[in-house]
């Protein structure tokens, strides 16, 4: 089925549906999905407890002078090891130059943590982005079925994940976090199953040649 080596970047909104799209697509294509597994493969190969990258997963950090020199020139060159081994722009470098290694030797998928941004600014051209978002009460109800959350819990979640992924995406790549010229397709996924959705990325996936 797959024609070529690429890879899947996936940014979504939290109550989109994206994250749980994109599990779905990797095991139909016979691929890895790769989320929160990105942290636990940072810590092996560099030997910084997985608790230090789980702390700063998706979250800005708080060096405002870091973020204002970002905004101009971001930093995703080659990790420091110095005494600030372990600040959470450091572990941002860590994490992007795994998601590079990653991106190089499969084709995968990669859920957020600026996987776009990253593969922009590699060699690898071959790389597919995707955005999925939704409107408010669509994200309210597939977070409470989804996590088993009441609606009140929801709200909360969705205002506070969402929140933080933008600042993350603000902070790290200079840019804002739903720039629709920094995607491939921006999914509106308020009026389509998840069933669509996944039919909808694999079309265009095939329409850009990578898979059959």
């Amino acid at each position: 089925m797959i024609k070529k080596h690429f890879v899947i970047t996936i940014d979504r909104q939290y109550g989109s549906g994206g994250r749980i799209v994109g599990k779905r697509l990797a095991e139909e294509l016979g691929i890895h999905f790769y989320d929160n597994d990105i942290l636990k493969l940072t810590s092996e190969r560099t030997a910084i407890g997985e608790q230090y990258f789980r702390l700063a997963d998706e979250k800005a950090g708080n060096n405002i002078l870091y973020k204002i020199v970002s905004n101009l020139t971001p930093d995703i060159s080659s990790p420091k090891l110095d005494e600030n081994i372990v600040s959470p722009e450091n572990l941002f470098r860590f994490q992007a130059e795994v998601i590079r290694e990653i991106a190089e030797n499969e084709t995968c998928i990669i859920a957020g943590r600026c996987g776009n941004y990253i593969l922009s600014q590699s060699t690898l051209d071959n790389h597919v982005d995707f955005f999925v978002y939704a409107d408010e009460e669509t994200r309210i109800q597939r977070a409470m079925d989804y996590d088993r959350i009441n609606r009140e819990e929801a709200v909360k979640r969705i205002k506070k994940i969402n929140k933080e992924r933008s600042r993350y995406h603000k902070y790290y790549t200079g840019e804002d976090w739903m720039l629709p010229d920094r995607y491939d397709l921006m999914i509106n996924a308020s009026r389509i199953s998840y069933d669509e959705m996944e039919i909808l990325m694999k079309d265009y996936i095939r329409m850009k040649g990578f898979i059959d």
